[in-house]
């Protein structure tokens, strides 16, 4: 079994989600006891967070490589980051290390191909909802086509993400407005 080296903490529910699915997955397939070998580096979110807000996405970069380096050194296999804003660096990081980097929207894409469909609604953040980063890969390596909320729903969205979702909260008011939400080309 190959070791998973995982960057997590942004935020810790979202690291936590993915470390469940990956153990879950390896119990699925290989069954009780087993469970995944991996390596986590969690960050502290919050230092992260006022970074991505500030637009300093090279000191990101910076940090993200030095953690996969370090994940890669303590015998990591291949990398996943636990979190879609942060694949905004995934290509970077990638060129920094010898191991794999198993890139989300790579899955993503594979699940909607599965479900034979075109076109998807990407909800996020906004730097994955208006950057190209995310978007562009679904469209030039699976020609799946990406489709966002308008400016004020994507604004919304964001806000639920860094003011409910990071911190564990499921507001039923926003899940209400989350099924409301409009996709536009």
């Amino acid at each position: 079994m190959k070791t998973i080296g995982l960057i997590g903490g942004m935020s810790w529910e979202s690291s936590l989600e993915y470390y469940r699915i990956i153990n879950e997955n390896v119990k699925d397939n290989l069954g009780d006891p087993h469970s995944c070998k991996s390596i986590m580096y969690s960050v502290d979110f919050a230092e992260f967070e006022k970074l991505q807000h500030q637009g300093k996405w090279d000191i990101l970069t910076d940090k993200m490589i030095k953690i996969a380096v370090n994940l890669e050194k303590s015998g990591a296999d291949l990398i996943l980051i636990c979190t879609n804003t942060m694949h905004k660096m995934a290509p970077e990081v990638q060129k920094n290390i010898q191991i794999p980097l198993l890139h989300i929207a790579d899955a993503a894409a594979e699940a909607i191909r599965a479900e034979k469909m075109n076109t998807v609604g990407l909800l996020g953040t906004k730097f994955t909802m208006e950057e190209d980063f995310y978007k562009n890969r679904l469209k030039k390596d699976y020609n799946i086509d990406v489709i966002v909320p308008d400016e004020q729903d994507r604004e919304f969205v964001h806000n639920v993400i860094y003011q409910e979702l990071i911190s564990g909260i499921i507001n039923p008011e926003s899940k209400n407005k989350f099924k409301q939400i409009r996709l536009y080309n």
